[in-house]
């Protein structure tokens, strides 16, 4: 996340806290996935319960290698624990927005900006009456998100720019706000593109899916929060604008838990942390549903029970 000459490169320890690119999101969660299994298979429930681990390095830009897996796996499972942290708070994540990224290519024609300017067709203002079109998005449906975060075109200052490029990413709340957006989107580009003038070419899609609450899902939230109980601990859950592999699992029919990594905040930035005593805590969490799922003091979304993720 970070270059290697950032000065954000290190990890150290302040008070409860522990500082450092990735200590929550997620290197903390790797941690108490971990100690959560060793404690399963080192008790009175080992191998009563079949799992699989999935370490994935494209998560962060939408799974578009390993969903395939993701979607293989989900057909092979009843339940999926994935170790995003939770929200700053404590809180884990209920539903999940959908999350898209797309890239839009401007083309227009360069001249010389003083004796031939109006030759030339600014691809570059091209690309700003299109932001501004699909910023103005924002605020007109619950729900959906448009961010524009990259910008470049052009170059020397006496030139007109023949060609820029526009990134962006769309948050929406469920299918019918993706056909919108999408809907949108071609309005966007109708309104800009006019051969030979002006082409826009969008690349790009809807790589995570919404995540809507669902009854596998509340199944096992229910079931984290009994644990929680025992020890005299409370979990609540919210809805988040975030998404992650927990969507694209649901979206293959696997309820799913997403964030039981560690309590933390300032992920993806020079501030992130995790909350130390958040390692035992959510390891002693997860290990606790593992052992009741494998000794059926726990039922598996809809009844299930576990199964070797080796076997048919």
């Amino acid at each position: 996340m970070f270059p290697a000459d950032s000065p954000f490169q290190s990890v150290w320890r302040e008070g409860p806290r522990l500082r450092g690119p990735g200590v929550a999101d997620m290197k903390g969660g790797l941690v108490v996935m971990r100690e959560a299994l060793h404690a399963l298979e080192s008790g009175p429930a080992a191998g009563r319960i079949g799992w699989e681990v999935i370490l994935n390095p494209d998560e962060e830009i939408g799974s578009p290698v390993s969903a395939p897996v993701l979607e293989a796996a989900a057909a092979r499972h009843r339940a999926g624990l994935v170790f995003e942290p939770s929200l700053p708070d404590g809180t884990l994540a209920g539903a999940r927005r959908g999350s898209g990224n797309w890239t839009a290519v401007f083309a227009g024609r360069s001249a010389h900006a003083g004796r031939e300017h109006h030759l030339g067709r600014n691809a570059v203002a091209a690309a700003a009456r299109f932001i501004t079109a699909i910023d103005g998005l924002n605020g007109q449906r619950p729900g959906v998100t448009v961010n524009p975060a990259f910008v470049r075109g052009g170059g020397a200052s006496n030139v007109v720019p023949d060609r820029a490029v526009v990134r962006f990413n769309v948050r929406v709340t469920d299918d019918d706000d993706a056909t919108w957006v999408t809907h949108q989107l071609d309005r966007a580009v109708a309104s800009v593109h006019a051969p030979p003038d002006y082409t826009v070419a969008l690349h790009g899609g809807f790589s995570r899916p919404p995540k809507p609450m669902s009854a596998g899902q509340q199944t096992l939230l229910d079931a984290l929060r009994a644990c929680a109980e025992v020890t005299g601990g409370t979990l609540d859950w919210a809805p988040t604008g975030g998404c992650c592999d927990g969507n694209n699992l649901a979206a293959a029919g696997l309820p799913n838990v997403d964030t039981l990594g560690v309590v933390g905040g300032g992920i993806h930035s020079d501030s992130e942390y995790m909350e130390i005593d958040s390692l035992v805590e959510r390891a002693g969490l997860v290990g606790s549903l593992l052992v009741a799922l494998a000794t059926g003091d726990a039922a598996f979304p809809e009844g299930g029970d576990a199964r070797d993720p080796a076997g048919p």
